[in-house]
């Protein structure tokens, strides 16, 4: 049994960019309302910032599908800027849209601090990336489980 464990855990770590992409898939929507609380900006902004800064992409179905979603909760809001050769539609953050992402953050600093309790024992399970101490995790399971 244990040995299925460290087989996930193993696999988990050798694939660093599927995880990256996962967790920001996970938190779009926070990053979403992120981006638009420092400034209002249009679709194709959000996809090259979530790229340059995450190095993930994520194409135009995917962003404007959730930007939908986020206007018809009424967190963000659009108009277009017709100032431009190409109107674009450019949205932003409501006082609604503030507070989901005030909550998100919160609860996302929580389950880092609470990670951060167990930093010790975490970082001998990974150095990045790389499991470091696999007979640790055979014996705090071990351990854990018989308790």
């Amino acid at each position: 049994m244990m040995k299925t464990k460290n087989v996930v855990v193993t696999s988990f770590i050798q694939e660093p960019c599927e995880i990256k992409t996962k967790l920001v898939k996970g938190l779009l929507d926070l990053i979403v309302l992120k981006f638009l609380s420092i400034h209002p900006i249009h679709g194709y902004r959000i996809i090259t910032s979530i790229r340059k800064n995450f190095g993930v992409y994520f194409g135009p179905s995917t962003i404007y599908s959730l930007l939908s979603v986020l206007e018809k909760r009424e967190c963000v809001e659009s108009y277009w800027d017709v100032t431009s050769k190409k109107p674009k539609k450019i949205y932003c953050l409501t006082a609604k849209g503030q507070a989901l992402l005030n909550l998100n953050e919160d609860m996302l600093n929580d389950i880092c601090r609470k990670l951060g309790l167990h930093q010790n024992m975490l970082t001998e399970y990974c150095e990045y990336g790389n499991i470091v101490k696999v007979e640790t995790i055979n014996n705090i399971s071990s351990s854990h489980s018989k308790g």
